[in-house]
Order: structure tokens, then C-alpha cells, then sequence
């Protein structure tokens, strides 16, 4: 950050007091600038035993097979990011029944949070950002070609793990 985006002179970054970390400060305003993880939410769709991921028409890591997600936006609660995210890669409308999966990557200053969704159809097609989307059985999936950790991380859990009637989350962070 090199302007403040109040009145647009220059910030510096610096200690504030009472603050545990540096931050950006226009010393003109005295805005501080406050600069927090970005939320990621997504959603494992099911159907009968098998999960819909959606190969990636974008980059980063454009061809590979993902759980489908994205940034969250401004004025929607995480479970209707999840189902927007889905709707928006795979046209599928799906239920959005609980979170399943956190994973923080602190190094990208990201939090991915994926729910799990049981899918209303099978009426499915690739959204602008999917070059396809498929239904995979466990046996099935293309681990060499999931594109995040996050989606590795929940496949796992969902195809190792999962338990019906369980409410725990699986965590992790690298």
C-alpha cells in the first residue's frame, strides 16, 4: 500500500500504539489502515456416494479439478458464498448443510472454509470459470490433479472421515 484510500497522501508503516503489529498509517488523516485474512468459502456438492468437483477454465492452476469456492463477498453470509461459488462454477443448485473443513494458509493471508452440500439435481453444467464438472465415486477421483490443498484436504476428509451424524470440523493450515 503506498496512498491512503481516505484522502490519498502517503501512508507509512508503523507501530501504532496499543496494537500488536505494524500497520499502514496515513499520517496526514491518521487512518490506519487494517489489512485482515480473506475468506474463501466453498462447497463439497453431494449426490447419492459421489462428489461434484469442477475443472478449473481459470488460473491459478487452470485444468485442474477442485471442490468449487471462491472469495467470499461483501453482504453474504459464508453458506450463501458456498452455494453462489457452486451455482456460479457448476450451475448445480445444491443445500448447503455445514461447515466441513477449515484450512488457513497464512503465508496468502487466506482462510478456506468448505461446507458440505447435498445437491437438489443432477441438472449440472460447467459455469465461466469450470471447463467441466463431473461426479466422481471415491475410487474415482483425480488426486494427482486437484488444484489446492484445500480441496485435497477436504476430499480426503469427506472420503476418510466423514461420519453422517458427526458436527466436527477438520482443520489444518501450512
Amino acid at each position: 500500500m503506498n496512498y491512503c484510500s481516505n484522502c490519498s497522501h502517503p501512508v507509512v508503516f508503523k507501530e501504532v500504539e496499543g496494537d500488536t503489529h505494524k500497520r499502514f498509517v496515513c499520517d496526514e488523516c491518521d487512518t490506519i489502515h487494517y489489512q485482515n485474512p480473506r475468506i474463501v468459502v466453498g462447497c463439497l456438492p453431494i449426490w447419492e456416494d459421489k462428489v461434484l468437483l469442477a475443472s478449473r477454465a481459470i488460473e491459478p492452476r487452470a485444468g485442474f479439478w477442485n471442490v468449487p469456492g471462491g472469495f467470499m463477498e461483501n453482504g453474504e453470509t459464508m453458506k450463501e458464498g458456498a452455494a453462489r461459488e457452486v451455482m456460479e462454477e457448476t450451475f448445480a443448485k445444491v443445500k448447503v448443510t455445514r461447515l466441513f473443513t477449515t484450512f488457513a494458509i497464512p503465508r496468502i493471508n487466506q482462510v478456506h472454509m468448505h461446507f458440505l452440500g447435498e445437491l437438489e439435481n443432477l441438472d449440472f453444467k460447467p459455469g465461466i470459470e469450470s471447463v467441466e464438472v463431473k461426479l466422481f465415486e471415491a475410487s474415482e477421483i483425480p488426486w494427482k490433479d486437484i488444484a489446492f490443498h484445500s480441496s485435497k484436504f477436504t476430499l480426503k476428509h469427506y472420503f476418510n472421515s466423514y461420519q453422517p451424524n458427526s458436527a466436527e470440523v477438520f482443520s489444518s493450515f501450512i
